[in-house]
């Protein structure tokens, strides 16, 4: 049988672990339990309502005296923007419409070609069937008026 050796299964273990402990180790440490989160929650919601009422609070007399250059301004405002954000829409509407009739011209086959032949493909067969039905009782038509009146 084979004999152990103690110190070769020493030197086969990890080495020791540092003793300073690592970030994760002391933030773990010092982790806040579920009562002091509520806490802390409860304290930073009052300050945010709050700051966000206080202020309202002291200037809305100032808001009140100066509303009638506010409403007009803000409307016009309001307006510039819509307008701005809507023509800059329309601007990239146009760029892609323009981009993709340029490449399926180009023969490129972009994403819903196939949908835009079977539609065209469609309408030129239901022209020439209407063509077609209109030249077949067109003449059916032109009999009975002459049936009609005969002298025309």
């Amino acid at each position: 049988m084979a004999e152990r050796n103690p110190t070769s299964a020493q030197t086969q273990r990890a080495p020791p672990r540092p003793t300073t402990p690592t970030f994760l180790h002391k933030l773990q440490h010092h982790a806040p339990n579920s009562t002091q989160l509520t806490v802390t929650g409860a304290i930073l919601l009052l300050l945010t309502v709050a700051g966000a009422v206080l202020p309202l609070i002291f200037f809305s007399p100032l808001i009140i005296l100066s509303s009638p250059i506010w409403v007009p301004a803000g409307t016009i405002l309001l307006l510039i923007v819509t307008s701005f954000l809507s023509m800059v829409g329309f601007g990239i509407i146009a760029v892609a419409a323009l981009s993709w009739v340029y490449r399926y011209y180009r023969g490129l086959h972009p994403l819903g070609s196939d949908r835009f032949d079977y539609a065209r493909n469609r309408i030129y067969d239901t022209a020439s069937h209407v063509k077609d039905y209109a030249r077949e009782y067109g003449g059916y038509l032109q009999n009975k008026v002459k049936d009609a009146a005969p002298g025309a």
